[in-house]
């Protein structure tokens, strides 16, 4: 199941005339979210653009072979028993064309330049292979300032920078749900999220995950994605954004020293491409990277109390910044370790709600009555000061990035349960 597969198994709207890549397609998908679409691309013959192809829990549930509550045991299940992938030559149906002919999108009119912002990076040095998201800002000529973090990525760069070589990458666009969703994972180091890739696709259709050689090198891209970009990171960086991100205002953080410059040696693309429009902060954004972080939310709860029902990171926060967890509670407190297990499996989350587990969290108003009938604040709020926040979060404190955050305890007191039942 690639792109292409997914987009046409979902009811998703025909755009009845060309889309411009400059702030229309944004515009499109900020309009009737979480509705796919698809529309020629105006200005670049034989190529179509696809946006809010996932942009619902339903769509990756069917994807993944499960339902939404299940989304979360499969990616636990992947990332604890990996699979191999299974290497292809590159298939007939593949081109070769310039950066400069595809559609890339410019999604806000004061963005740094057009963005590419559905490619997930394979990388490889040394051994060790990567697969993560990267926000890229095209400087022309097939040259692109991606947004490295301090992470796994941006260890296989020092590396390679250590040893004085450029570090070979593939950048693919329009990928399976697999691949996405792996590449938001955080494998240890060195282990390839591929194999997590193949692992979900395993359970969910049978096969492992394909993919394809694109080089004499290591990095490799999944089978079906729409455009791959093979090259290497340089050793160069230069000023990246301003870039709107997931909690949809600007980010500059890259802009100061720079980031880590991507030039292009070759470009390939399928048959009738389709260009992956990804809006920044749109619904698609929150889930690709939200989801994959909820099953870390869940391990560390876990660890403190015996019975965790679920864990959701709301759309409200952006899937990232507020959550709700279910528990059964066993004891007294357990709902504030709850609390501040949360905030260590993800701790750029700044907002947590546990509930009990008759609390459908994926009901917000659920949630919210919860709240309502079984919160006090002057027994029931947690606040921890100047704790490590979230870079994306324009509220941290600029001094030194830290951020306040906020547990509430609205489950039910132990030993008078009846009485904040809700009468069915």
């Amino acid at each position: 199941m690639d792109f292409r597969e997914v987009l046409s198994g979902m009811e998703h709207r025909n755009i009845g005339h060309e889309v411009d890549p400059y702030l229309e397609a944004a515009s499109i998908c900020r309009k009737r979210p979480p509705t796919a679409w698809v529309a020629g691309a105006s200005g670049f013959e034989g190529w179509r653009m696809a946006g809010n192809v996932y942009s619902s829990r339903e769509t990756l549930a069917a994807a993944l072979g499960t339902d939404i509550p299940g989304i979360r045991g499969a990616m636990m299940k992947a990332a604890s028993v990996p699979a191999a992938f299974e290497k292809v030559d590159l298939p007939d149906e593949y081109g070769k064309v310039s950066a400069s002919e595809l559609p890339i999108p410019t999604y806000f009119a004061n963005d740094g330049g057009p963005y590419i912002t559905s490619g997930i990076v394979h990388a490889s040095h040394d051994g060790k292979s990567n697969l993560s998201f990267h926000r890229m800002m095209h400087l022309g000529d097939g040259r692109f300032a991606a947004r490295v973090v301090p992470r796994h990525l941006n260890s296989l760069l020092t590396e390679a920078r250590t040893h004085g070589e450029e570090l070979d990458a593939v950048v693919s666009i329009g990928a399976d749900p697999f691949s996405l969703l792996a590449a938001s994972t955080s494998a240890p180091f060195g282990q390839d999220e591929l194999e997590i890739a193949s692992s979900l696709r395993m359970d969910a259709l049978g096969s492992p995950l394909r993919v394809m050689k694109v080089s004499e090198k290591d990095p490799v891209s999944p089978l079906g994605s729409e455009v791959v970009m093979v090259g290497r990171f340089i050793d160069e960086r230069a000023p990246e954004g301003p870039f709107v991100d997931i909690t949809s205002t600007y980010d500059r953080a890259g802009m100061d020293p720079g980031e880590p410059v991507f030039e292009v040696d070759e470009v390939l693309v399928r048959r009738d491409p389709i260009m992956h429009v990804l809006l920044p902060g749109g619904l698609e954004h929150y889930l690709l990277m939200g989801i994959p972080k909820e099953p870390a939310i869940w391990k560390a709860v876990s660890m403190v109390v015996p019975s965790v029902r679920d864990v959701r990171l709301t759309k409200g926060g952006c899937c990232w910044l507020h959550g709700v967890v279910s528990i059964i509670p066993g004891k007294q407190g357990d709902a504030k370790n709850a609390i501040t297990a949360a905030f260590s499996g993800h701790p750029s989350m700044k907002r947590v709600i546990v509930v009990d587990s008759d609390i459908d969290i994926f009901d917000d108003e659920q949630v919210e009555w919860a709240l309502a009938t079984r919160f006090q604040a002057d027994r029931d709020l947690l606040v921890v000061e100047g704790a490590r926040g979230s870079t994306l979060d324009p509220s941290v404190y600029r001094s030194d990035g830290s951020t306040a955050k906020l547990g509430m305890d609205a489950t039910m007191p132990l030993g008078d349960e009846e009485r904040f039942r809700k009468v069915e």
